[in-house]
């Protein structure tokens, strides 16, 4: 795909992104949820061109999330104005998901990144447990990771919130809103073994 076909997709996939977020009727929900699908695919080919980071960024722009890189401050929203320059120069610093439509089948973009520090996912409905268990399964994150906000996520349940003690540098994590949690005494019990110097604050029912 072109630069210029890239960029068309980009503005047109932030477009739907913000359709997504109005009322939608039963009958429009396989839509959406293919539509979604077609902007978290994997395209292994532009990996390779461009560097994980780039194209990681191109996924979670396109999904609707922004990023920060190393030595910046100001989050990157414009999947058009992406920087360009060398593969090795902007590397993914943090991740904010808030209102994104990503998934489990677009965490393979994550599997290059070395330098994530923090992740907050709020308000994601296609998040689950996959994908936490995907997540926390990634060497690179399991070295770089120190902070993660989970809010507002209807998917997730104890499972998926335990599987992150694989995170083994995390250093805050920050739950609320989840109703898909049952057990929150075992989850800070689990913690508390597995990562005793993490500083982990519940809001939850």
């Amino acid at each position: 795909m072109c630069l210029d076909q890239m960029m068309l997709f980009g503005k047109i996939s932030q477009q739907f992104c913000g359709l997504k977020k109005l009322p939608r009727s039963r009958d429009s929900r396989y839509f959406w949820g293919w539509l979604n699908a077609v902007f978290n695919k994997v395209d292994h080919e532009r990996i390779r061109d461009v560097g994980p980071d780039r194209a990681a960024s191109e996924w979670l722009l396109r999904c609707g999330a922004v990023v920060r890189y190393h030595g910046q401050e100001r989050w990157q929203k414009d999947y058009n104005h992406l920087p360009t320059g060398p593969l090795d120069k902007y590397k993914i610093q943090a991740i904010d998901a808030t209102d994104s439509c990503i998934m489990s089948i677009g965490f393979d973009h994550m599997e290059g990144l070395q330098h994530v520090e923090k992740i907050r996912l709020c308000k994601c409905h296609y998040i689950e447990d996959d994908c936490l268990e995907r997540l926390s399964q990634l060497g690179n994150l399991q070295k770089s990771m120190l902070e993660m906000e989970i809010i507002s996520c209807g998917n997730v349940t104890d499972k998926g919130i335990i599987a992150l003690h694989h995170l083994r540098n995390l250093k805050y994590l920050f739950l609320s809103d989840l109703p898909g949690i049952k057990e929150k005494e075992k989850i800070v019990q689990a913690f508390k073994t597995s990562l005793p110097s993490l500083e982990l604050k519940l809001d939850l029912k």
